[in-house]
């Protein structure tokens, strides 16, 4: 308890601030994912404190983050689809999958799983992020405009006969739940048939209409008529947003750029009297229970939903742990992957149950606590305290915020969010496989796969076909180049003999690091350990990579940070024996020779040895 409150000024401030940031996000993705504001706030209110509360990543800020709200968009799509479109009939069975993927989380965390996200390779990681930025851009795309497919008369017109063909189809579904025989008994067709009335199929008619434009596919098919209907005032509105919100990044970092845009364009809106369209009503009062998550807590109703529920905890397992890993950089801690898994799952748990989305540790959200002062899970715990505060206190006011604001916030976020760094690599990456005629490189044919599958099809099975070409491409290169064991590991090592002779004045000056084993997406979370096992009187590393036959591009981003880390800290950094595929791997993205001069490459040790003690015999 004393460490808990051992730095609670620090604390208050990163709380409150990550808190402040996590507002606008909170409302956007809420109703982003279908369900309105609310949901995005009670998701963020529960997931904040209860993550923290019993979560392994001290400093990690958690809510609704981009990834999950994007695959919950699809899920709670498809089952408002399955209920006719009412939200509130559908609501029980969206909270089940989300009580579900919580409790498959805990789940992940007690059978000690979370150590083995590390494994997911790179190109399917920068694949998936960079879709759903695509994902967020297409779908935001109409609200922005200003176009809602279901108040346009003429589009919904054209599925009216649809219409009166599902509204056909559920009356005969009916009669054969009844045990009616329709080819015996038309009459009673017929009666039912003649008590629906036109808006009855007006409903239905909008209900297709908004199905068939929603997703990505959905919103291309229909841009073409956004275009033609586009709302100026909601342009505009939008516009404005996302305008401020870069803008006045180049002002001030001090003050979230997405929470003045809010302010701003809101107060704007609401200034001058606007005919705008506003966001759902948030409640002010209390969060309470959604009981009736419970009559649909059957196995007979949840068993339709199992795997879509288990892949929506690994998604927030891995955005999770991606942030602790995040924050652990930053603060120079370990977080505990498995007991961080646990938190998530209790807070996504909790979640649900009072209607929220789920979510994961949120980037942003913890690099801005930490800069802060956030230290202790007390931090997490404010943040979600303060967004129950401002629920409470401003829910009437929030409920006039544009929807267009939200819009614009979300077209910021899904720009944020892709992999540029990925997408920058992929001139640079080396063809190393032949397709036909043409050679291509493999980590770029993985992520492309996973961005075209996740962007068009499905977001679960295209990071499972992302994972599967992976490891075959793995397994195939390093049985084609070593088929030897991996062994990049940051422990004490026994000298070579090459090395007996080393100058004894120089060893605690030197350290010596030898690297055996492809370095690759499975083994560079031990290579990662190697900066933190360097002693401090050593102010210059070799590293031994004449067994380092193989780098990928997990394992050049691991060697980029850890270069990057020691240069910092002004260590020199030697190598000898690399290898002509790491070289080449290092060249492409410039570590050679802006982190290692070409100077510092020796082809063998003795050549590196006299290198040494040219360059600092002095200092003894």
């Amino acid at each position: 308890m004393k460490n808990f409150f051992s730095n609670l000024k620090g604390d208050a401030f990163g709380g409150i601030t990550a808190g402040i940031v996590a507002l606008p996000l909170a409302l956007a993705f809420g109703v982003s994912s279908g369900l309105g504001p609310t949901a995005g706030l009670y998701g963020a209110i529960f997931i904040s404190f209860f993550a923290a509360l019993f979560g392994g990543t001290n400093t990690q800020i958690s809510g609704p983050t981009a990834p999950m709200t994007a695959v919950s968009m699809v899920i709670i799509a498809g089952i408002v689809a399955a209920n006719d479109g009412d939200v509130t009939k559908a609501l029980p069975a969206i909270l089940t999958v989300f009580l579900l993927a919580g409790l498959f989380q805990i789940g992940l965390g007690f059978l000690g799983l979370g150590k083995y996200i590390r494994y997911i390779p790179y190109p399917v990681v920068s694949g998936f992020m960079t879709a759903i930025g695509v994902i967020i851009l297409l779908t935001q795309v109409l609200p922005s405009l200003g176009y809602y497919p279901k108040e346009d008369a003429a589009f919904v017109a054209k599925f009216k006969a649809q219409a009166e063909e599902v509204i056909l189809e559920n009356i005969l579904k009916d009669e054969a739940g009844e045990g009616i025989l329709v080819l015996e008994d038309f009459k009673e067709t017929i009666n039912r048939a003649a008590k629906i009335t036109p808006a009855d199929i007006d409903r239905e008619a909008q209900i297709l209409a908004a199905k068939n434009a929603s997703g990505t596919i959905g919103a291309i098919r229909v841009f073409s008529r956004a275009i033609k209907n586009i709302n100026w005032l909601e342009l505009i509105l939008a516009l404005g947003t996302i305008f401020i919100i870069y803008g006045f990044k180049r002002i001030t970092t001090a003050i979230p750029s997405t929470l003045v845009a809010l302010i701003v364009m809101s107060g704007i809106a609401v200034g001058f009297s606007l005919d705008y369209r506003t966001i759902q009503e948030i409640p002010g009062g209390i969060p309470v229970p959604k009981w009736e998550i419970i009559t649909a807590f059957s196995f007979s109703t949840i068993s339709p939903y199992i795997f879509t529920a288990l892949t929506l905890s690994l998604l927030g397992a891995i955005d999770s742990l991606l942030t602790s890993v995040v924050a652990d950089n930053m603060t120079k801690t370990k977080h505990k992957p498995n007991k961080e898994l646990v938190g998530q799952g209790i807070g996504n748990s909790i979640a649900a149950i009072f209607g929220g989305i789920p979510g994961a540790g949120a980037t942003i959200r913890t690099v801005v606590n930490i800069n802060a002062g956030g230290k202790t899970k007390l931090s997490g715990m404010i943040a979600g305290v303060m967004l129950l505060f401002i629920m409470l206190l401003l829910g009437p006011i929030a409920s006039k915020i544009p929807a267009a604001v939200l819009a614009g916030i979300l077209i910021t976020v899904g720009i944020g969010v892709m992999d540029y760094k990925g997408l920058k690599a992929i001139p640079h990456l080396p063809k190393d496989i032949k397709l036909g005629f043409v050679k291509v490189s493999s980590e770029v044919l993985i992520m492309l796969i996973v961005l075209f599958l996740s962007t068009f099809w499905d977001l679960i099975y295209a990071v499972g076909i992302g994972l599967v070409i992976a490891s075959l491409m793995f397994m195939k290169k390093i049985g084609d180049i070593t088929g030897k064991r991996s062994l990049v590991k940051a422990i004490d090592e026994k000298s070579w003999p090459d090395e007996q002779s080393f100058p004894k004045e120089l060893q605690e000056e030197v350290f010596i690091k030898h690297v055996k084993g492809p370095l690759f997406f499975g083994s560079t979370s031990d290579f990662q350990q190697l900066a933190m096992q360097i002693p401090d009187t050593a102010s210059t590393i070799i590293m031994r990579l004449v067994r380092m036959h193989y780098m990928d591009q997990s394992g050049l981003y691991a060697m980029e940070d850890i270069l990057l880390d020691l240069k910092n800290k002004e260590v020199e950094v030697l190598f000898v024996g690399l290898q002509e595929q790491p070289k080449y791997m290092m060249e492409r993205i410039d570590i050679i020779p802006d982190f290692i001069p070409r100077e510092h490459i020796f082809d063998d040790f003795d050549d590196c040895v006299q290198w040494i003690n040219k360059n600092i015999e002095d200092k003894y």
